[in-house]
């Protein structure tokens, strides 16, 4: 298979902190990687997602991300951060109305409450709003999830309700590249494990 006909394909990958990484994504494949913090993890989310400068190629279904407009691929290779940001004062707010339903049946499979998009932001536990960040990239279906730290805080419960839900999006063939410091859920979750090291990537 050649490396553009994969979902992803990075290629020399480099900027601040980061690089030079290389990987390759096919559809419904899930990369995780752990590492210590300040080996560049976050920082290799936001190259990917083009939110900081940087050098290489990357492909998302054959085509470069210099051909697409920054918010087209930002929608389609979308970032959830550990800490998102909330620029409304209701979650609903947050939503196009198209995706209210939506939004409110990943809600429910998230453990969260049933009126949670009514709620203000204001008011929602740190929990909560983390949940809802990856709520809010999934009603927006995009190709490839970018998630950083996305259980970390949680209870067993919402952790497991958390990975079952990216599970059925990965067979569903969504691609994602995972960090995370919890080894046993790179090994659970994880089709490719790396660990980084000083911005580069190594096999785990």
């Amino acid at each position: 298979m050649s490396i553009d006909s994969q979902l992803l394909s990075v290629h020399a990958l480099s900027g601040f902190g980061v690089g030079p990484v290389s990987l390759g994504l096919d559809a419904g494949q899930t990369v995780c990687i752990t590492g210590a913090s300040g080996a560049g993890k976050s920082l290799l989310l936001r190259q990917l997602a083009d939110l900081d400068p940087g050098e290489g190629r990357i492909v998302l279904r054959g085509r470069t991300r210099e051909s697409m407009p920054a918010s087209e691929w930002r929608r389609r290779v979308m970032l959830v951060p550990a800490q998102a940001g909330w620029w409304a004062p209701t979650v609903a707010e947050h939503f196009d109305a198209s995706m209210i339903d939506s939004a409110t049946t990943l809600a429910t499979r998230l453990l969260l409450p049933g009126d949670v998009l009514e709620r203000e932001v204001r008011g929602l536990s740190t929990g909560e709003r983390q949940r809802l960040a990856l709520v809010r990239a999934l009603a927006r279906q995009p190709d490839i999830l970018l998630l950083d730290e996305p259980t970390s805080g949680l209870d067993p419960e919402a952790v497991s309700a958390v990975e079952a839900l990216l599970a059925e999006r990965a067979r569903g063939g969504l691609g994602m590249i995972m960090v995370t410091h919890d080894g046993s859920q790179a090994r659970r979750m994880g089709d490719h494990l790396f660990v980084m090291r000083k911005g580069r990537l190594l096999p785990a």
